[in-house]
């Protein structure tokens, strides 16, 4: 939403076409659109409408962190064993604190480098022209942490099932706690488990250059077997689970 403020040419037809992904949806899709806009066109009210979302999520998303942090303290954490263990707890200070304070100072480097180094290195440079309803930009791209989920859309030739598939891509994420057991978190030192685990890494990235590429041959089809295989390796944890099996029965077998 806060890429659609700017109101340049990539912000309105990435508003543009984002939207009109609700279309895909029967009988009421394009009512559904016409009250996103309100009205017939990505417009003032459009504008305004994203900018007050812009402005609410975060409180929202703040709720969750408090509620997050609730959650902790109730419950306790987990480890990446999936583990637990009654008398063996690592207190959160100061190991956490030194551990967290670690990744947010890295993280914080590398936005100020490209803040104040390399702003538009991500950015895309029709976004400097104003927004133009009557001037379609030759390629639409949207902002490059949307690439790979933008790459999913595009390699389904059908609107519907393409919006299916982005949205599933997305909603996945959150089944993985419950979709790995503990049996499966315990075999994060095979190494077929991990060779899988970097190939899926490697996955995305390609992804994500592939949303960045024209919707032609053989992006599309490249595009499509990247997809398979992002959604193959989330619903079939199973598979690292097999791996992991016959990894551990053949060093078995091997020092009989």
């Amino acid at each position: 939403m806060g890429y659609v403020l700017p109101w340049g040419q990539m912000s309105f037809w990435g508003a543009t076409v984002i939207t009109n992904l609700m279309s895909a949806i029967p009988f009421i899709g394009n009512d559904i659109v016409i009250w996103l806009w309100g009205g017939y066109s990505i417009d003032n009210a459009t504008l305004n409408r994203f900018f007050v979302l812009h402005f609410f999520l975060p409180f929202v998303l703040a709720v969750l962190v408090v509620l997050h942090i609730l959650f902790l303290h109730k419950v306790g954490s987990n480890n990446p064993l999936g583990i637990f263990v009654s008398s063996d707890f690592i207190s959160f200070s100061p190991y956490y604190i030194i551990k967290d304070a670690y990744g947010f100072l890295l993280f914080i480097g590398f936005f100020s480098f490209f803040v104040f180094f390399y702003p538009d290195y991500l950015g895309h440079y029709d976004n400097y022209i104003e927004a133009n309803p009557l001037v379609t930009p030759s390629h639409i791209v949207p902002e490059w942490y949307l690439l790979p989920f933008y790459a999913i859309l595009r390699s389904i030739p059908n609107k519907l099932l393409g919006v299916i598939a982005l949205i599933l891509a997305i909603l996945i994420l959150a089944i993985l706690p419950f979709n790995f057991t503990n049996d499966i978190r315990n075999t994060q030192n095979c190494i077929y488990s991990k060779t899988l685990l970097y190939l899926f890494v490697g996955n995305v990235a390609f992804l994500g250059w592939l949303g960045a590429q024209p919707a032609i041959y053989p992006y599309n089809i490249l595009g499509a077997l990247a997809s398979i295989f992002y959604f193959l390796w989330l619903i079939t944890p199973s598979f690292n689970y097999t791996m992991s099996k016959i990894y551990l029965i053949n060093k078995y077998i091997k020092e009989l």
